[in-house]
């Protein structure tokens, strides 16, 4: 990540990424909720519904964005 000019080391877009934190599985939808700015729980419930409607199909998606979504990066230790 870069600095920016004001000294904070923030992206200046949005980015996807698995939070290391508030997870059930790996954070996927989690990620997702963070993402578009809407609770989680939301995401787990449609992505749920979606399995459903689709047979199932839907859940290759789950370990597809496993794999491409990045984890945030962890916290700076205290020194």
């Amino acid at each position: 990540m870069t600095q920016l000019p004001h000294g904070s080391s923030e992206a200046p877009y949005k980015q996807l990424r698995r939070p290391l934190d508030d997870r059930l599985a790996a954070g996927v939808c989690s990620g997702v909720g963070r993402y578009f700015e809407i609770d989680p729980v939301l995401v787990r419930v449609a992505f749920a519904l979606l399995a459903v409607v689709t047979l199932g199909t839907a859940l290759l998606a789950y370990p597809i964005m496993w794999f491409l979504m990045p984890e945030e990066a962890a916290p700076a230790p205290w020194a």
